[in-house]
């Protein structure tokens, strides 16, 4: 069932959904209580550490003697989450002890390396959600286990930041509050230091590649470029911070000059929202070089940063990108105040490749 809370985000009001954590507590209840009382039931409520209480359809449901599994769809509101619409399953059965555990089955990562939120080895469910669901065990009496399993998870966590972070295999389960925010800007920068952590464990003697995505790997890779890299999405600045705290002094940032000519201004975060200098960049870095303004009009007029770039290339005028790409590393030295650092900036555009 879909959860109506919203939350106001870059002027629009989106909405929230609820977390891999939420789903794997509310599958987890349901089966519990089928295998306790013997009746199938069909919704089941939860309360979430947010203080908002959930009502969930309860799907896929086996009753078997010896245990009962179900599952829980996730729904990721208005986020752009990869896990959306996916069946989060819970298989609880009896055991003779009386304790109650939790652990992950198909479909669930397993942690591989020391620092994260568990040990190697173990699954990787985060310790709220953990903590939520063997609470619904205990509430039920205990002498119970649950197995949380997600049967396509290994596949959807190729398109997470697990493997980059030291999971392995299938999905986590995740969540603090049980509640998803759409655009959890936080959540992904905490991910990116995750991964630049995962990075450092080798050592942080060696150039860093920063780049916003696959594209600009792919990219690299074409070139003949080959560094270990992080992706960072717009968080450029949040990602050199965290990297040149953690040791490392040696950078090659690629990307497509539409989100690199706005570093190139000093611009950090280059999502649309928050700054938009595209033809901006263009403009300032053509006059410091004395062009005319009837080819600065022209440049300006441009709709895109692929289209100014590939004009003044076919014009000519390619030191203008050259400059653009010294200026960004001389913005990256002021921000993280040393001027010692080694960078190098290289921009790309679609048409050309990198330029």
């Amino acid at each position: 069932m879909k959860l109506e809370e919203y939350s106001i985000v870059g002027g629009k009001k989106l909405r929230c959904g609820y977390t891999t954590g939420s789903c794997a507590q509310a599958a987890t209840k349901a089966a519990a209580l089928m295998l306790i009382n013997g009746e199938r039931i069909e919704k089941i409520e939860i309360d979430t550490l947010a203080g908002i209480k959930l009502t969930l359809e309860v799907e896929d449901t086996q009753i078997t003697d010896s245990y009962v599994s179900c599952a829980i769809r996730k729904d990721a509101g208005d986020d752009p989450d990869v896990t959306d619409g996916i069946l989060i399953y819970s298989k609880v059965s009896r055991r003779p002890d009386g304790k109650s555990t939790v652990d992950g089955g198909v479909g669930i990562g397993r942690i591989q390396r020391k620092g994260l939120f568990g040990e190697i080895g173990e699954a990787a469910i985060n310790p709220v959600p953990k903590k939520q669901i063997l609470k619904e065990l205990e509430l039920l009496g205990g002498g119970l286990h649950a197995e949380i399993y997600v049967p396509n998870g290994e596949i959807i966590a190729k398109r997470t930041f697990n493997a980059g972070i030291g999971i392995t295999g299938g999905i986590s389960i995740i969540g603090t509050t049980g509640i998803v925010k759409p655009m959890s800007d936080e959540a992904l920068v905490k991910s990116i230091y995750m991964e630049l952590d995962a990075i450092a464990d080798s050592g942080n003697d060696f150039k860093l590649m920063v780049v916003p995505g696959n594209h600009a790997i792919n990219t690299a890779e074409q070139a003949g470029i080959e560094y270990r890299s992080i992706k960072v999405s717009n968080f450029i600045g949040d990602a050199l911070s965290y990297a040149y705290e953690i040791g490392f002094r040696d950078f090659l940032i690629l990307g497509h000059v539409g989100k690199l000519s706005k570093l190139a201004l000093g611009i950090f975060n280059t999502h649309n929202r928050v700054a938009d200098t595209r033809m901006e960049s263009f403009v300032y870095y053509m006059a410091r070089a004395g062009l005319s303004l009837e080819l600065i009009d022209i440049v300006d007029s441009c709709l895109t940063a692929e289209e100014a770039a590939n004009y003044l290339f076919e014009n000519g005028h390619g030191e203008i990108v050259r400059s653009m790409e010294l200026g960004a590393a001389n913005r990256v030295r002021k921000y993280l105040k040393d001027d010692e650092i080694e960078v190098e900036v290289r921009m790309y555009t679609m048409e050309r490749g990198l330029l």
